[in-house]
Order: C-alpha cells, then structure tokens, then sequence
C-alpha cells in the first residue's frame, strides 16, 4: 500500500534537475508464454529508489517483486533492478478483454519515469492446415503453383517447402520461387521436378506438415520426321515402298500420350521392266560398188533396247565381193603423185624445225649448276648469308627465317652460296630455284601498331560491327599489307591466313576473325540438315584480295561421299544464307575452295565475310562425332553431389566454352573427354548411371535413365547439351564414389554404343587441361610463316613453269599428298603459291620444315637427272 501511495507523486519536485531524473539501462520487453512456462519481465533504472511494476493499470504487489541493488561505477549514482514473474494463469483471466501488458515505474528524489510496455501473449500453433498443397500431373515445360496456407498460431508460422524430405531454396534454383502468400510456384515443370512436395509450417511452439502433393511432370510423345521411301519391292513389275517414323521426338515419360496415329506408310510402285534389243532384218544388198564390193544394213528396232536392257550384239553392217574377185584398178594417175610428193616436203620440213629447236634448248641449258640434283642451294638457301652450311645435305632446312620484323631489311650478296662437289654435275645456270644474284635486296614491311581499343572504336562506326559479338575473348584483329599475316582465336583452332600478295601493294588493311556463338547468329537449317562447324566471321567485307587468304575451322563430321552432302554457306550482305560451295562436286566458281580433313576444314576464299560447315545426310549411316565431358563440384559441403555430362559438338571451341562456364560454376573436370559417334538414326541419346555403392550413396533420379532428344543433338545448334545426376551420400564421413555413366543411341536393331566412366578418388579430379596455343593473336609479315620470304619467292618462280617429266608444282603436290586438288591449283596464277599457303595454313606453328625442304629437293633431283641425261 505504501508503495501504491508513493507511486502517485507523478511529476518532479519543484527545482529538480532534470539531470536526477530516473532513466531506464533495461526496459521489458515482449514475450509468448509457451505451453505452462511462466515467463520473467526485468527493468534496470538509474538514480532509482523505488521500482515497480503495473500490469494492465494495476500495481504488481511488492512481494512478487525480486529487487537488486548496485551502483554505477562511472558515475556513483545507486542503480535498482526488479524483476517479476507472468503465469499462463494470470494472462488468461483477462484473455479475450484486451491484451496482456506490463510497464516499470521508477523513482528519484527529482520524480518518476515509466519504460515501454511490454507485452505478454501465449502462444500456439493449430493443426490443421487452412489449405494444403494437392497431388498433380503436369506437361513438360508447363507452370505449377502448389497453395499452402498454415495454422492458424502466435507468433504467425513460418512456411517452408520440402521436395522429396529435402528443402527447397529458391536462391539456389533460379525456376523456383515462394509467394507471400506461401504457394510454392515452379515457373517450368522438369523432369527432375517429378517428386513429392510438402508445405511445414512451424513457431516457437509447435512444427506442423501438411499432406504431401505428388507431382508427376510427364512428356507427351512426338512423331519423328518420316524417312525417306524405300525402294520399290520389285524390280520389275508392280511392287510397295514404305517409309517409318518414331515417338522419339519427344519420347513419352511418366505416363505421357503415345503418339496418335501411323508409324510406317505403304504406297504402291511400278518399276519399269529391262526390254533388250533385237535385230531386224537385213536390208536388200547394195549395187556392186567401185571397190567391187556391195553392203546390207540392220538396225537394233526390234524392239530397241530399253529401261536399262542389253543392246545388241553383233555388226549392223554386211560387207562382201560382189565380183568373184576379178576387180581390175587403174594404175595412179599424176594428181596422186603430186600429193605424195608434197606431203614428203612437210614432213622432211617439220623434222628440221624439230631439230633447230633442240639445238637451241640444249645451248640454253646445256651449263646446268650440279646444285639442282642435290638441293644444296636449297640448304643455303633457307638460310642467312651469313650462316655457313655445315654440308650440302643438312637436314635442318628451311628453320631460319630471314627477320623482315622492323621497317627495312637488307641482305648482301647472293642467297646461294655455291658448294660444289666432286662427284656433281657442272651445271653452271641451275633451272630449278636459280640464284638471285650478287646484288642487294632490300624488303619493306610496313606494320603500323593498333591498340585493341582503337580498332573496336574504328569498327564501331560500320554498319556490319551491329552483328559482331562485343567482346574480345573470341575475336582477333590487326593490321597487314602485301606481307601477308596471321589471325587465329587462341583454343579454338580458328585462324584465318593472309598470304603474301594477297593485299594489294601500297594498301593496308585492318582485318578481324571472329567465333560467333550459336545464339547470336540466326542460321535457318531445313530437312536433316545439321550444323558441323563454328560460324566464323571475317572481314571487313567487301576487301579486295588479289589471292585467296585460307580460313582454317574444324568440324564434326565423319565424311563419306556416299553418306553426307556437305556444303560451304556464306552469308550474304542482305543477311541470307546462300551456298557458295558444294564440297567433292564441280566448283562453280573460282572465288572458294574448301579442303576437308578429318578435323578440321581449310576455306581458300578470296571475299571476306562469314561462313559456317553445314551437312546433309543421305543415309542413317551418316555420323557426326559428340564429345562427351564431364563435370563435378569441387567440393562437396553437403550431402548432395551433382555430375554434369555434357555432349558436344566435337570442335575445340566449343569445349573452351564450356570449360570457362564449369570454371565460373566451380566444377572440375573429371577425366579426358570421350568421342562418341551420333548416327542419323533419328533415335535419342541416353544416359544412365550404374555400379555405385548403395551403402554409401544414392541416386535421387526417378527415373532409370535420362533422355536427350535426337533434334536436340543433331542440328547442333544447341551447344552445351547436358543432363545432371544428383547423388547423395548417406553419412558426411563419405568421400570417395566410384560409378559408371553409360552414353549410348538406341538403334533401329538394337544395338547400343556404350561410353564408360571409372569416378574414384584417385582419379576424380583429374587436371585436364586444353594446352594453351602457341604465339599471338595476330602476326604480321614473316613472323606469321614457317617459309622465308625470299625462298617462298624462288619456289614459285622454279615450280610455277611446267617441268620436264611433270618435275615442277604438280610433283610437289603429289609429295604432299595434295595432288586430289591439281584442278583448283590449275585455275589459279601460282599454283605453287597456293600448294605453299595450304601448307602454311597446315602446319603452323609446329610443321616440320625439314619434310617441305626434302620434298622441294626430290622435285630439283628429278628434273636435274633428265637434264643429266640430256646432256650426255
């Protein structure tokens, strides 16, 4: 009661400072009464005499009060704290009239102070869910939103969303969100989305789950495009033809509609029947002929032969005497004669021509240098003047360039030392690759340095810059002249060369190459046609080369005539895609030229601009090779684990993509890539994984494999195709998986290609890297070519000109193994030129120059035998 009374002085005394007022170091503050708990409210004041608390306007009798007492070391003044208990008992008298509160009073000699109310609830959580989330079926691709609304509670439930016993986070999967509303919402159903899903709803006092919702993603099947018709059943006569098709476009999943319809077509066919030729009969017997012959005639018309039947056999024409061999002819007259005597002069007069000419090419050659037959004045050759050959047959040739680097070069004296031998042939005026003399030669080479930024900022004021990608990670550029250079995407194995002459002289010109993605460009494919290259760009278009510049890309195909047609695409300023080259057929024109190796393509194109390897299949016996790679997290700080396995087009650009995409994701590669050979059979790629260890791991896929469609793959336009396995390990000491992943095409008869993969812990992060390339971006001038300059000069000059027993350009190819490509080289000014720029194109950097040198020699030994020969 004292306290009550007490309490009543509510404002300070008259000239109290407010300095002395009572102010609160700890306030109460809200709490919830869970299940019979008795809950404790405290308050800490300072200077305070008295502290009490008032719950719900009434004061708290001073016994239920704990008090301590202590003072303020920083400033000495007295500091009280009180503490008080709640019971369930004493909230619920008053539940239902208004809410629970308690507030702290304290006192000073200056007045009082009241803390922030504090309020009591009790806490609960209901059972039943207002709403639950229910079971469903879904197509593929299409959005599912699951409603959960929790228990009514105090404080309100949290909501949180399981799939398979497993939290789902949407920070972690970007197709997965939670309303404020707690509807769980998918944006696109998956196949991995096929599970059970439960909506918790949990508080301090209780947790509560809802029923669980299965949710079945299926896919409905589609038919495949139809085969081609087959033959007709007969060869003669009336017969059928079909022609099939699968549900594998998609194939159906988890209860998904089989495709309506028919899968094989029957249509009926004729088949015209061989009909083979037969005689008439004779004619009458000509009148008896000067010859004292006559003649009789028939004619295959009865019937002629037709629709592929066998032609007659035997002579249409009947010769014999008519005279009983008693012929008499005229003795010749003087116009016979006459003839016979003029046609003696020709002759006599063509012999004698014949000879002069022999003479006088004999004289011409007739003091040959005995270097041709050896190749010495190669060796010398090849290298600097001022370097002395240790011997006549060196193997080292051609490995020393001239430096043609800075602004002017000059060299002194001949390129072709003289090393005569003994045992040589004098042949003092050498045909084949002739010195160039004593006097000097100097070489200009202009190459103006361009910043990186500055040709961007120079490109972006043309109208073809729009469709360039912006970065530079997949683009090179420089500047060149008539030296010719060098571009090439460092891991990609994208170059394109410049030969030498090929810019016209007092020009320069700023070249870029540049590795297109997929997505950027728009290449309209048709019928079975499938993309087997990158889409490089080079330009700028509309330059004026004076010899083809080679672009070098690889490719995915496994060529065979019979199996694939495979065509050059370019395209054109209009942005349509127009055929410039069927390859193994007929050129059409002379501009392009595509030499096909087994991985990769050389263009010879004398008009810049973009290109792409597209192919046609002519049979399910066609292939293209998909690499397949796989992918781990590095490490594995929770019990899942994902392998990633990718199928990709088999070119080193692609796989550069994806290992800086698995770089950014943190995955390693686990193991070399394999090689696996996609047949046109319009059936899908599979992917399953086996032989792990069930007491340590377990595999979170529903279904016994997994599927990527065959459209998917074979276009190629889709280049990171991958499916993804989730395991988990059932105990956090686990650190070790050794499994198996089958990649196979399920064919027609049944049979598989399987690709295994061993993963254990010795092997699972294997270093696998892709091998940096060798050199820059960009070179200019002879920096950019194995040959020296001036030796590439005295090639074409000697093989250019036809040789005697074909000892010239064409016996160089056949060396080479070229010589399938005599006719393009033949439309062309040099044709030698063009054989040295493939090979340039070949071999860079790491071409072995001796092979090229001993090639060119065999070529020199040959012509200078015939002329050994001759002069004898």
């Amino acid at each position: 009661t004292g306290a009550q009374q007490s309490a009543t002085v509510a404002n300070p005394a008259s000239g109290a400072s407010p300095d002395l007022l009572p102010h609160f170091q700890l306030e109460p503050e809200d709490v919830y009464i869970v299940k019979n708990k008795a809950v404790s409210l405290a308050c800490r004041a300072t200077p305070a005499t008295q502290i009490y608390f008032k719950c719900n306007g009434e004061w708290v009798h001073q016994g239920d009060h704990v008090t301590q007492h202590s003072t303020d070391r920083s400033t000495g003044l007295p500091v009280m704290e009180v503490r008080i208990e709640v019971t369930r008992q004493q909230v619920e008298k008053i539940f239902g009239l208004e809410e629970y509160w308690c507030q702290c009073v304290a006192w000073s000699s200056s007045g009082t102070t009241k803390s922030q109310k504090a309020f009591v609830r009790i806490a609960y959580l209901r059972k039943n869910f207002e709403q639950e989330p229910t079971a469903r079926e879904v197509s593929i691709e299409q959005g599912i939103v699951l409603p959960c609304r929790p228990p009514e509670g105090i404080p309100p439930a949290e909501v949180e969303w399981l799939r398979n016993e497993e939290l789902v986070d949407p920070e972690l999967d970007a197709n997965v969100y939670v309303t404020p509303e707690h509807s769980l919402v998918l944006r696109q159903a998956r196949l991995a989305d096929t599970a059970n899903y439960t909506c918790v709803a949990k508080n301090i006092v209780a947790r509560r789950r809802s029923a669980s919702a299965a949710i079945t993603v299926y896919v409905n099947g589609g038919w495949s495009t139809w085969t081609q018709w087959s033959g007709c059943s007969t060869s003669c006569g009336r017969g059928w033809q079909k022609r099939s098709r699968t549900c594998t476009n998609p194939t159906p999943l988890n209860g998904g509609a089989f495709c309506e319809g028919q899968n094989v077509q029957k249509t009926a066919c004729t088949t015209l029947c061989p009909v083979d030729g037969a005689w008439s009969e004779w004619s009458k017997w000509s009148e008896c002929g000067a010859e004292c012959t006559h003649w009789r005639s028939r004619e295959c018309s009865e019937p002629a032969p037709r629709n592929g039947g066998r032609d007659c056999h035997g002579p249409e024409l009947d010769t014999r005497n008519c005279t009983s061999e008693l012929c008499t002819h005229a003795a010749p007259g003087a116009e016979d004669v006459a003839l016979y005597v003029g046609l003696v002069a020709v002759a006599v007069c063509l012999v004698l021509l014949l000879l002069v000419g022999v003479l006088v090419y004999c004289r011409k050659k007739g003091g040959l240098d005995a270097d041709v037959a050896d190749s010495s004045i190669l060796t010398a050759g090849f290298q600097p003047v001022s370097i002395k050959p240790s011997k006549a047959d060196n193997p080292s040739l051609l490995t020393i360039q001239p430096d043609l680097s800075t602004t002017t070069m000059t060299y002194q004296g001949s390129l072709c030392p003289r090393q005569d031998g003994p045992a040589k042939l004098q042949l003092p005026n050498g045909h084949l690759l002739s010195p160039l003399g004593a006097g000097r030669h100097t070489l200009h080479h202009s190459s103006p340095a361009t910043e990186g930024a500055d040709f961007v900022a120079r490109l972006s004021t043309q109208s073809y810059f729009r469709s360039l990608p912006r970065g530079t990670n997949n683009m090179a550029y420089g500047t060149f002249n008539f030296l010719g250079g060098r571009l090439m995407i460092p891991n990609t194995g994208i170059s394109l060369l410049i030969p030498p002459d090929a810019i016209p002289r007092g020009k320069i010109y700023e070249v870029y190459l540049t590795l297109h993605k997929q997505e950027e460009v728009r290449l309209p494919l048709a019928g079975c046609q499938t993309l087997l290259s990158p889409i490089v760009s080079c330009g700028p278009p509309g330059v004026l080369l004076t010899r083809p510049a080679i672009l070098a890309m690889g490719h995915c195909v496994e060529a065979s005539a019979e199996n694939w047609s495979i065509r050059l695409k370019k395209q054109s300023c209009e942005g349509t895609w127009e055929d410039v080259l069927q390859l193994g057929a007929e050129p059409c024109t002379e501009l392009y030229y595509c030499q096909l190796e087994a991985q990769a393509c050389y263009v010879f194109t004398e008009q810049l601009g973009r290109f792409a390897l597209v192919g046609e299949s002519l049979s399910m016996a066609a292939s293209k090779r998909l690499k397949l790679v796989l992918f781990a997290p590095a490490a594995c700080p929770s019990l899942e684990y994902n392998i990633r396995v990718y199928c990709l087009s088999d070119t080193q650009d692609v796989l550069k993509e994806v290992i800086q995409l698995e770089k950014q994701l943190g995955g390693q590669l686990i193991g070399a890539p394999r090689v696996l050979h996609f047949k046109d059979s319009y059936h899908n790629l599979r992917l399953s994984i086996h032989d792990m260890p069930s007491s340590l791991w377990k595999s979170k896929l529903l279904a016994s494999y997994q599927e990527i469609p065959f459209y998917h793959i074979w276009s190629g336009l889709q280049p990171f195709l991958h499916c993804t396995f989730t395991l988990e390990r059932l105990s956090t000491s686990t650190c070790e998986l050794a499994c198996k992943i089958w990649v196979w095409q399920v064919e027609g008869d049944g049979q598989s290609f399987t690709v295994n993969f061993n993963i254990a812990k010795d092997t699972r992060f294997s270093d696998w890297l892709v091998p940096d390339e060798v050199g820059t971006p960009a070179l200019v001038g002879p920096s950019a070519f194995k040959i020296p300059f001036l030796i590439r000069q005295k090639i074409i000059s000697s093989l250019d000109p036809p040789g005697t027993r074909g000892a010239d350009w064409r016996t160089l190819a056949q060396k080479l193994n070229l010589d399938s490509h005599l006719s393009f080289f033949a439309s062309k000014a040099s044709p030698t030129a063009m054989i040295l720029n493939l090979w340039e194109a070949r071999h860079f950097p790491n071409g072995n120059l001796s092979q090229l040198a001993a090639a060119v020699a065999e070529v020199g030994k040959q012509d200078g035998a015939l002329f050994s020969e001759a002069e004898c």
